[in-house]
C-alpha cells in the first residue's frame, strides 16, 4: 500500500538586509492592514444579514489598490495579500462551524507580523530562497538539511517580539513514516512537582524554566516599566524583556520535543488524561506553575507525532478518579488532598506513590477503552462519545 507523505514545516532563523527588511516591514504592514479591511467589510455584511465570501474579498482587494489612499498596497507582492484573504475565510469557516471565537483585527503591537508566500510568490534554487520584489536571497541559517529533493510549496516570513527572523518552508517529507509496530503501551500522568510520572515508575524532572529565568525577567520587566511611552528607550527595553521571554519558550519547546520524541518512539499506545488547562489556569495558586508546565503543548505534539509514526494516543476522561483509585484492588478512596503525595489503601493495605498510582490507572482505564471501544477523545466543544469509565466491555455475538 503506497504511503502519503507527511507535509512538514521546518523553521529557520534567517539575517536579512536593511533593503530587505524594509520590503517585509512593509509586507507585514499591508498584510495587516488588507486583513482589517476585510473583516470590516464582512462584519458589515454580517450586520445586514448579507454573507461574504473569499472571491468577494479578492474583488474589493482590486478595488482597494485602485483608490489613492491604498495605492501603497501595489508596493508590495500581491501573494500574501491574497494568502490573508484565504486565512480569513478559513476564520469564518471556523466560528460558522462553532470551533472557533468571531475573528478579531489585527493590532499593529500585539499581532503576529507574518506574510505566507505561495509558489507564485518566490524561487527555490540550489538552497537560496528569493522572495518576490527582492533581488537577493534570504540569508538564512541552515540549521538542519531538508528532505532530499524537497521543494517547498508554502513559505512564510515572521518576526518574534525579541526582533528575530524566522522563515517557515512547508514541504512534503517521506522520511516521515510509522513506526513497526511495537507491544509496549504506558499511562502518563502530568504534574508540577514532576513534569511527567510514567506507569512504570519513572518521573521525569520538570525544568521549570520560567522559574529559573524569573529574576532576570524581573529586571528586565522593572526597566522597561521606568522607560517613557512612545521613546526608543521603551522600545530597546522591550526588546530586551521579548528576548528573555524567547529563551524561555525556546528551551521549553526544546525539552518538550525531545520528551514527546522519545515517548512515541518507545511505545506504541499512550494514554494521557484529558485535561482542561485553559479552565486550571483560573486558579491565582498554580496558574504561573501549569503555564510553565506547558501541559496543552505536550498533549498537541505527542498527538501529531504519534499520527506521524503510526502510534496511538488516548486521553482517558478528566473526571476519571485515577488519584483516589487504587491501583492493586480498585478500591475507591473517598478524599485525596493534594498536599498528600503517598496513601495506603484501606482494603488491601499497599501503599502507593500518588502519581505513579494515577498513571497505572489511567493505562488500565485507556486498555480498557480498545476492548469496547469508547470514545475518550471528545472534541472542543461537545463530547465525542461516552467516557472510557463508563462504558462497558461490549458483547461480541461468536
Amino acid at each position: 500500500m503506497p504511503t502519503t507523505c507527511v507535509k512538514r514545516a521546518f523553521k529557520y532563523r534567517f539575517y536579512p538586509t536593511d533593503a530587505q527588511a524594509a520590503e517585509l516591514s512593509r509586507t507585514f504592514g499591508c498584510v495587516r492592514k488588507v486583513y482589517n479591511l476585510a473583516l470590516a467589510a464582512r462584519t458589515e455584511a454580517w450586520a445586514r444579514q448579507e454573507r461574504v465570501n473569499y472571491n468577494q474579498t479578492s474583488a474589493l482587494l482590486t478595488a482597494w489598490k485602485k483608490t489613492e489612499e491604498l495605492a501603497y498596497l501595489n508596493d508590495v507582492s500581491s501573494v500574501p495579500l491574497q494568502q490573508c484573504l484565504r486565512h480569513l475565510q478559513t476564520a469564518f469557516t471556523n466560528f460558522f462551524g462553532k470551533r472557533a471565537k468571531y475573528p478579531r483585527f489585527k493590532s499593529r503591537k500585539k499581532s503576529r507580523r507574518s506574510a505566507e508566500y505561495t509558489t507564485s510568490g518566490f524561487r527555490f534554487r540550489d538552497g537560496k530562497l528569493t522572495l518576490a520584489k527582492m533581488t537577493e536571497p534570504l540569508n538564512i541559517v541552515w540549521s538542519r538539511p531538508l528532505p532530499p529533493g524537497a521543494t517547498p510549496s508554502t513559505v512564510t516570513v515572521s518576526q518574534d517580539a525579541a526582533g528575530r527572523w524566522f522563515v517557515s518552508l512547508l514541504v512534503e517529507d517521506p522520511g516521515v513514516r510509522p513506526l513497526p509496530a511495537a507491544d509496549t503501551a504506558i499511562g502518563v500522568d502530568v504534574g508540577l512537582e514532576h513534569l511527567l510520572t510514567l506507569s512504570t515508575g519513572e518521573k521525569i524532572t520538570n525544568p521549570r524554566h520560567e522559574r529559573r529565568d524569573r529574576a532576570r525577567l524581573a529586571k528586565a520587566q522593572r526597566e522597561l516599566s521606568r522607560k517613557a511611552k512612545g521613546s526608543n528607550n521603551r522600545a530597546k527595553a522591550r526588546r530586551k524583556v521579548a528576548k528573555v521571554h524567547a529563551r524561555i519558550a525556546d528551551r521549553r519547546r526544546d525539552h518538550l520535543h525531545k520528551l514527546t520524541t522519545r515517548l512515541v518512539r518507545e511505545n506504541q499506545t499512550l494514554v494521557i488524561e484529558d485535561l482542561t488547562v485553559r479552565t486550571m489556569v483560573r486558579n491565582r495558586k498554580v496558574a504561573r506553575a501549569i503555564s510553565d508546565a506547558a501541559w496543552a503543548e505536550f498533549r498537541s505534539l505527542l498527538e501529531y507525532k504519534a499520527a506521524w509514526y503510526g502510534r496511538e494516543v488516548i486521553a482517558v476522561d478528566r473526571f476519571f478518579p485515577s488519584s483516589r483509585l487504587c491501583s492493586h484492588c480498585g478500591a475507591l478512596q473517598d478524599k485525596m488532598p493534594l498536599h498528600v503525595r503517598t496513601w495506603t489503601c484501606d482494603s488491601c493495605g499497599t501503599t502507593h506513590d500518588r502519581d505513579v498510582n494515577a498513571a497505572k490507572n489511567l493505562l488500565a482505564a485507556g486498555l480498557a477503552v480498545t476492548v469496547c471501544g469508547a470514545g475518550v477523545r471528545p472534541q472542543r466543544s461537545t463530547p465525542g462519545g461516552q467516557s472510557a469509565t463508563k462504558q462497558k466491555p461490549s458483547q461480541r455475538k461468536p
